[in-house]
C-alpha cells in the first residue's frame, strides 16, 4: 500500500509568483520558498507587496488563467497514476490551483485558502494546517502506507524526511547541496524510475 506525494510549483507547473513578477514587471515577487524557509514571513511580505501595488486577487488569477504545466508533467502524473495513487500537498491556494489542476486531470489537492476583502484584495491567508505536508505524510504513514514524496523548495524538506524515501525535483543548487540526502532529479523520466525502485524496495 503505497501512495506518492508531490509539490505542486517547481515540480508540476511554473511557480505562480514567478509568472506574476514577469507579467506585472515587479521583480520582488520573484521570491518563493526557494529562496524563504519561513513561508508566513513570505506570504505577509507577498500580501504587503500585492497591496502597495493597487494589485488584487483577480490580477493574479488573470495570469494564472495563461499558465500551462510544465512539459511533460501531464503525462508524468498519468504514468505515476496508472501505478500509485497520488496526492498533491501544495503550499499553493485553491483560489489560484484549479485551472492547473484541470490540465493536469484534476489529482488530489491539499493546499490553502485566500481570503479576499470587500475591494478584492487579498486580506489574510488561511494554512489547512501548519507545516501541513509534513502532517499529512505522517498521517498517511499512521495508516500503514509507504509513502514516496518529492518536491522542491524548503518548504518540502520536513515532506521527504517523513515519508520512506524521499526525492528533489528541478531543485535549484542551494537546496540540493543543503539537503544532499534526497536524491535529485531534473527529468520526469529519472523521477518516475526512482520512485518505481523505492517502491519496489519498501514492498
Amino acid at each position: 500500500m503505497q501512495v506518492v506525494c508531490l509539490d505542486l510549483e517547481g515540480v508540476l507547473v511554473p511557480e505562480i509568483w514567478i509568472a506574476f513578477a514577469e507579467r506585472t514587471g515587479i521583480p520582488e515577487f520573484r521570491r518563493t520558498t526557494r529562496d524563504e524557509p519561513d513561508y508566513d514571513k513570505l506570504m505577509r511580505w507577498r500580501l504587503a507587496l500585492l497591496r502597495q501595488h493597487g494589485l488584487k486577487l483577480t490580477d493574479i488569477q488573470a495570469v494564472i488563467a495563461g499558465m500551462a504545466p510544465l512539459p511533460g508533467a501531464r503525462e508524468f502524473l498519468d504514468a505515476l497514476r496508472a501505478h500509485f495513487q497520488l496526492i498533491i500537498l501544495s503550499d499553493t491556494f485553491y483560489e489560484f490551483a484549479d485551472p492547473l489542476m484541470q490540465q493536469l486531470g484534476r489529482p488530489t489537492l491539499f493546499c490553502h485558502r485566500l481570503l479576499a476583502d470587500a475591494q478584492g484584495f487579498v486580506a489574510e491567508y488561511r494554512l489547512r494546517q501548519s507545516d501541513q505536508k509534513r502532517h499529512a505524510v505522517e498521517a498517511l504513514r499512521s495508516l500503514n502506507f509507504k509513502v514516496i514524496a518529492a518536491g522542491d523548495s524548503y518548504n518540502d524538506t520536513a515532506m521527504l524526511g517523513a515519508a520512506d524515501a524521499g526525492f528533489l525535483m528541478h531543485a535549484p543548487a542551494h537546496i540540493a547541496a543543503q539537503f544532499p540526502q534526497y536524491p535529485q532529479h531534473d527529468t520526469y523520466d529519472a523521477l518516475l524510475a526512482s520512485i518505481t525502485e523505492a517502491a519496489a524496495r519498501l514492498g
